[in-house]
């Protein structure tokens, strides 16, 4: 799945959990979380912290995984700006 916002991040975590049939409050207690801070990642993600996603990544056994936007432009093409 391509994510391009912290919503569509979001999104793919909460159906993910619902796949696994876990509840919000099952995914939190097995990374010692509450469910409202499940809750307020998946309603409003722009707002949580990074150690939130990845406890939930790791309740969720999903990984996450960096790749280049556009890996077969040339780099050297880059940002052309002085700073």
């Amino acid at each position: 799945m391509k994510i391009t916002s912290p919503k569509t991040l979001a999104v793919a975590i909460r159906d993910k959990r619902k796949e696994m049939k876990f509840t919000q409050k099952n995914a939190a207690e097995l990374v010692g979380m509450k469910q409202s801070t499940v809750s307020a990642f998946e309603n409003d993600p722009e707002k949580c912290k990074v150690e939130t996603l990845f406890k939930l990544l790791s309740a969720l056994e999903l990984q996450l995984v960096i790749t280049e936007r556009n890996p077969d432009k040339d780099t050297n093409n880059g940002w052309t700006e002085e700073w």
